[in-house]
């Protein structure tokens, strides 16, 4: 399948076998037995207290400020003292509203060293949502920007269990505003409340467990009401066991890596275009770079142009988060006069990447690695990754599940409680992917029935469509809930969307279902040309003429010169586009 020196199975048979770092074992958590890594250190104190190996190196680069691993560390340790001063105790919920920023990542690890749960407030949510996200939560202290603190101040009579606001400066250079006191919730800036460091802090003297709940993510929100995932420690470390394994195997099979002329390992500079509030920022980005010495690059908002000097200024090793953001600087007009020699490596999930892309990828950053993944915020993020030559080979696969991660694809009307031995199998079943292991959470805060939809016996029903082939490379056909069912033939939007992006001229798009009369739902088909291009509907349909049988062909082709909505993810809202694309027919008629 590959140009590798050793073949994917038996890479991964020699870096799980016994006495390896990578050991694997099975064992029961919480009364579930799974698969999991024997070595893995069992909570997060122990990532923080691993980056101190690389003390004098950067860590957090934002704009005019620059934090060392030693600078972060005592920060975060002080940070916590101070929590557990004002009152914070184990299992207490601490929310985190804010862009991304070095004092997100403080406050992340000092609220991990107190025992509470850091709650990841998404921060492009109304005033409205914020509300509701720290009310369901019951979030008793809370670090803001200073946006968010405008969004947050008209609810606080509605919030009893929050008692403290650490509002972040937008300048650095002067303390935040706070604006009126509130007469119960005390305001105060984010300096302030951390006061005087010592250059020997250290983490304060609290017991943990792996199977302690240490975040609450929420759930996208693109169906229904957000929930609130909780991740345990073991949950979090899982993901950052299997980026290091796969980057590991990766080594082993392809070379890859980066290193510099004498072999020496070159420690990674991402940059972090994805939100902090996500599991991918989070948990997938900001928590490896801790573990393993990696520089963070943040930026105020993604901008290409921008992108490609801090590539540049920075020697930026990784950058991607979704698809859009690859194609974005792959197609700025000014990408040529940038030195982008130390790009390793490419990497994107959370939205279909289309094929083009890859060979994209490879061609414009000669030195580095093109690769795509699949997770879920209820999986801690990673569950597969597709990288070097097995994305050339397979750029539709989101690659192989981690060896600690069980998968199995269920029939869509399937009312039982786990997976059976009688179900179909084989590379030809397409049906929901079911996921199992250590790295998925253990339910939704206070919603137990949403929990109990959610997961059974420990296996997570992701509602994604997928197949598995002989190699144990998964494919993401689409989303349940997205399929699109014309004249009772199931179309599944991600296929068209992939013939689509072959085309030259199109930088984006998204396949969604209308209603129709006698189909009863219609293939319609929203594209964004790239800059300058111009595109009839007509050489669309005769594009993918050659890709797609006669049913699958869109029907209803619109061209839009704005980006399509997207959730911060980087998930295309096809709820929202869907609903546009109505209320314009209807306006047409």
């Amino acid at each position: 399948m590959s140009d590798a020196v050793v073949s994917l199975a038996d890479a991964t048979a020699q870096m799980t076998a016994a006495g390896s770092m990578f050991e694997t074992e099975r064992t029961s958590v919480n009364g579930i037995e799974m698969t999991v890594w024997k070595h893995a250190p069992a909570t997060l104190r122990q990532i923080l207290d691993l980056s101190l190996a690389h003390a004098s190196r950067d860590f957090l680069v934002y704009e005019g400020q620059r934090f060392t691993f030693d600078e972060h560390y005592r920060a975060a340790s002080t940070l916590a003292g101070r929590l557990i001063a004002g009152g914070v105790a184990k299992g207490d919920r601490v929310a985190i509203a804010s862009r991304n920023l070095p004092q997100w990542v403080i406050a992340f690890w000092g609220i991990v060293l107190t025992g509470a749960v850091v709650v990841p407030i998404n921060a492009w949510w109304t005033p409205e949502e914020l509300q509701y996200g720290l009310s369901d939560s019951g979030t008793s202290v809370l670090f803001v920007d200073e946006e968010r603190l405008e969004r947050v101040r008209s609810s606080l009579d509605q919030l009893p269990a929050l008692s403290t606001i650490v509002v972040i400066s937008e300048d650095p250079s002067r303390p935040a505003r706070l604006g009126a006191a509130h007469a119960r919730v005390r305001t105060i800036d984010f300096n302030e409340y951390l006061g005087d460091i010592s250059p020997s802090a250290a983490p304060p003297d609290v017991e943990l467990s792996s199977d302690d709940d240490a975040t609450m993510f929420y759930t996208s929100g693109t169906t229904g009401h957000p929930k609130g995932a909780v991740g345990t420690h073991r949950n979090a470390i899982t993901n950052l066991m299997n980026l290091f394994f796969v980057g590991s195997r990766a080594t082993m099979r392809f070379g890859a890596g980066n290193f510099d002329e004498s072999g020496e390992s070159i420690p990674n500079a991402a940059l972090l275009s994805v939100p902090l509030f996500h599991a991918t920022g989070c948990l997938a980005t900001m928590i490896t770079a801790t573990a393993s010495g990696g520089k963070l690059v943040m930026m105020h908002h993604f901008d290409a142009g921008q992108a490609l000097a801090l590539i540049e200024s920075e020697r930026l090793t990784m950058f991607g988060g979704v698809p859009t953001i690859a194609m974005q600087i792959l197609d700025h007009r000014d990408f040529a006069k940038f030195d982008t020699s130390s790009v390793k490596s490419v990497s994107y999930g959370g939205a279909p990447a289309p094929p083009e892309l890859v060979r994209r990828i490879q061609a414009a950053f000669p030195g580095g690695q093109p690769g795509n993944g699949y997770g879920l915020t209820e999986t801690s993020a990673a569950v597969c990754l597709n990288s070097g030559a097995d994305y050339l080979a397979k750029p539709d696969s989101c690659g192989p599940a981690m060896p600690v991660v069980e998968l199995a694809i269920v029939p869509e009307d399937f009312d039982g409680d786990e997976p059976s031995a009688d179900l179909p199998r084989g590379p030809g079943v397409v049906g929901e992917l079911w996921i199992k292991g250590p790295n998925v959470v253990r339910g939704y805060w206070n919603k137990p029935e949403a929990t109990a939809k959610a997961f059974t016996k420990g296996w997570l029903r992701s509602g994604d469509i997928a197949r598995i082939d002989e190699e144990g490379f998964v494919f993401i056909v689409d989303r349940a809930k997205d399929m699109i069912i014309r004249g009772g033939e199931n179309v599944y939007s991600v296929i068209v969307e992939a013939a689509i992006f072959e085309h030259p001229d199109v930088a984006d798009c998204a396949v969604v279902g209308l209603p129709h009369t006698t189909m009863g739902e219609e293939v319609a088909a929203v594209i964004v040309l790239r800059p300058g291009h111009v595109l009839e509907a007509e050489e669309i349909n005769r594009h993918v003429a050659r890709h797609l049988a006669r049913f699958e062909m869109p029907t209803r082709i619109f061209f839009r010169a704005e980006p399509l909505p997207r959730n911060p993810q980087g998930k295309v809202l096809k709820r929202e586009l869907r609903a546009s694309l109505v209320e314009e027919i209807e306006r047409s008629a």
